[in-house]
């Protein structure tokens, strides 16, 4: 039998499917021996399944003789083959880490001869074999860059500037989970999976499931149940650590805790990343000289909590806390309960908005709060405006750049030196398709169905502009996610967390809750900075936990 899988041809060099010595790789003796000794060995008769598309809890299979191909079902009962794994190579993917359903099927090519570990046991094998865990993680994260690339997945049809379609674009977008977007306005495909499925536009946007079943614009709750992505609650469990948001302090704060030891289970409303997983490219963050998106690194943080063990339930917004009681309990907007020997805050901050006539119309038709790949392509060609003089307001602007005809800022102030990185700055006045506009402020926002025009004023001038712009980005800092807290913490006049005893900088006003990050009072606004006070806090978790 060749060597598996068949390099195809024709692929882009930093395509995972033209690198199939990472992405599917194949272990020498040794290393699959090792391996093997972690489980058991058993047949499997031809065409029988090892794990199907949905499967919650599959399990890691190294393959010692015979084949396993791995497929995902196509349109019209049609199969779509990925790879084929041979003799000493194995199956699996992120979604190995966690308890969603997988994404593809596997399936004995021949008789076949496999070892089967567990989930369980796979998890500690990746942590004890540090040179197989690294062979194994780096495959995971290419294969579901295979996946989202070139996988089927499901169908999101509806019009491509209408909010609730790009809301759903963006949920399965930063979950990475692969999709293909069919735009009714623009795509001569849209109409026959309309036709198809008895659909009108009234219904629109939907979700064509894998099975062909249909979803009528769900919320993201909803969708994140139809596809797996989401994880039940044991209302008897006690965790030892509760935190509450992903983003990158949240994250932080899962990698170290699960990592030494904790039950640790963080709880998500949308996506891994917050604010920081919106980011088209981070340049000034340690480690990364060329710069890396929010939600790459979101994603790979991650994958890095899931790898030590820690929950994370995605799509569940929590309502409240309950700390009348110890332990803490976590309210999910379902009515879920989630019980914590310690909580950490790590909720960041929501999006401020503007204070113009028709804004509230227009929020994801035409008003942003990300300029990532998706929104890019929204406005490619296009005249656009970005608001703020931070640096995410930079950041935008330096990747819309690329491919829209002009990017105009408005700023309050009189300039951009202030409030933004000096390399940004340098980086935006050297650009001929970069306009900055001081002292300017929108006034009026106007269009049918999605926007069409903005009004701009220069304060100084009073000279006022309205040009067709469809898609404005806004970038003027944000207020922080405590509503939920009901009255629990203390919190300072604007509605952020208060912290500080002396056992830790991060204590907040009840024993065994944290808070990190944006959230918290006094904190600096920066990736780097939330990292740091998520990894730090676990040293104060622990010395609660050991007393309490």
């Amino acid at each position: 039998m060749t060597s598996f899988p068949a390099e195809p041809a024709g692929l882009d060099a930093d395509d995972p499917y033209a690198r199939s010595a990472q992405t599917f790789p194949t272990l020498n003796d040794e290393m699959a021996a090792r391996i093997a000794a972690y489980g058991h060995a058993e047949d499997v008769p031809s065409g029988a399944h090892i794990y199907e598309r949905g499967q919650r809890g599959a399990d890691f299979f190294l393959v010692l003789d015979g084949a396993v191909e791995v497929y995902e079902a196509g349109e019209h009962g049609s199969e779509h083959i990925i790879t084929v794994h041979g003799p000493r190579q194995f199956t699996g993917e992120l979604d190995l880490f966690n308890g969603r359903g997988i994404l593809v099927s596997g399936r004995a090519r021949g008789p076949t001869r496999v070892v089967r570990i567990d989930r369980s046991t796979f998890r500690h094998m990746v942590a004890t074999e540090a040179d197989l865990g690294e062979i194994i993680m780096r495959a995971y994260i290419l294969r579901r860059v295979g996946l989202i690339r070139h996988g089927q997945g499901i169908e999101l049809v509806g019009p491509g500037h209408r909010s609730d379609t790009l809301r759903l674009a963006r949920f399965l977008t930063r979950n990475g989970y692969p999709h293909r977007l069919l735009d009714t306005d623009t795509d001569a495909d849209a109409g026959g999976f309309l036709e198809c499925f008895h659909l009108d536009a009234t219904q629109l946007p939907v979700i064509i499931l894998s099975d062909h079943r249909v979803l009528r614009n769900p919320s993201n709750a909803e969708l994140a149940d139809a596809l797996g992505l989401t994880e039940d609650f044991d209302p008897t469990h006690v965790h030892d650590l509760i935190i509450v948001g992903a983003g990158p302090a949240g994250l932080a704060a899962a990698v170290y805790g699960a990592s030494e030891g904790l039950d640790t289970i963080v709880v998500e409303s949308m996506a891994p990343g917050g604010q920081a997983g919106t980011s088209s490219r981070i340049e000034n963050y340690l480690g990364f000289p060329t710069g890396i998106s929010g939600q790459a690194l979101a994603g790979r943080a991650q994958v890095q909590a899931q790898k030590f063990g820690a929950q994370l339930a995605i799509a569940r917004a929590v309502s409240g806390l309950d700390c009348s009681t110890h332990p803490y309990a976590v309210i999910i907007d379902n009515g879920a309960r989630v019980q914590g020997r310690a909580v950490i805050v790590a909720t960041g901050a929501r999006y401020r908005k503007l204070d113009v006539a028709n804004y509230n119309r227009f929020e994801g038709s035409g008003i942003h709060y990300a300029a990532t790949a998706m929104e890019a392509g929204l406005c490619g060609g296009e005249e656009v405006i970005v608001v703020g003089g931070g640096n995410s307001a930079g950041q935008a602007a330096v990747f819309l750049s690329r491919t829209v005809k002009q990017v105009h800022i408005l700023v309050r102030g009189s300039g951009l030196k202030a409030t933004m990185s000096d390399y940004l700055v340098q980086r935006l006045e050297s650009s001929d398709k970069v306009t900055v506009h001081p002292a300017t402020e929108i006034t009026g926002l106007d269009g049918d169905a999605a926007l069409e025009r903005v009004t701009w004023i220069d304060r100084d001038t009073g000279e006022s502009e309205t040009r067709r712009i469809s898609n404005v980005f806004v970038m003027i800092g944000a207020v922080p996610n405590t509503d939920w807290l009901d009255g629990c913490l203390k919190l300072d006049d604007g509605g952020f967390v208060c912290t500080g005893s002396p056992d830790s900088a991060y204590a907040a006003s009840k024993p065994g809750i944290y808070a990190v990050g944006d959230v918290r009072s006094g904190s600096v606004k920066r990736v780097a900075s939330s990292v740091g006070e998520g990894s730090v806090v676990i040293a104060a978790v622990h010395k609660f936990l050991e007393v309490e």
